[in-house]
């Protein structure tokens, strides 16, 4: 695992896992919503974002996370990465998550909502089109999560982290 792509609903804990795995790893971590909303929470047009995922993916070693649904543009990290993990937990864990990380508006909330039935069948056949060399990992609950993290460095025992014990 040298270029990890982490996908999934919203409140699924990308960012949580990212770091988390970036530390394992040692590998630097990059926050897609970073790089991807303006300051007034516009987006970046999608041939911008692509030239920017460009950018991000040049490097050797990297975690980005961050799925962005309908605005994303998914192809330019996957073909990049070696392994993609998609965080495919229950509504209610996400949902649970994100009411107490922030507020969140009504676009957020309608992506959650419909992400199984609307995004997920985008994200896999992307990855299918753009990843078949990668090492796809889909994790259904915080124990996969776990026992991934412990084969990415077994002398480290889980901790305590909002991740597994929400």
């Amino acid at each position: 695992m040298k270029k990890v792509v982490i996908l999934g609903r919203g409140g699924a804990g990308k960012s949580t896992l990212a770091a988390r795995l970036g530390t394992a790893l040692a590998l630097p971590v990059i926050e897609l919503d970073k790089h991807f909303w303006a300051p007034d929470l516009t987006p970046t047009p999608k041939n911008q974002w692509a030239d920017i995922q460009h950018r991000l993916t040049s490097g050797r070693r990297w975690i980005i996370d961050g799925d962005l649904g309908p605005y994303d543009v998914l192809d330019v990290r996957l073909r990049a990465a070696d392994t993609v993990i998609v965080l495919d937990f229950p509504l209610w864990r996400c949902a649970w998550r994100a009411l107490r990380r922030s507020r969140e508006n009504q676009a957020f909330w309608r992506w959650v909502l419909t992400y199984r039935r609307r995004s997920l069948p985008t994200v896999m056949t992307a990855i299918a089109n753009n990843a078949a060399h990668a090492d796809l990992r889909v994790l259904r609950s915080p124990r996969a999560v776990e026992q991934l993290l412990n084969q990415a460095n077994p002398a480290t025992p889980p901790d305590q982290d909002p991740l597994t014990n929400p």
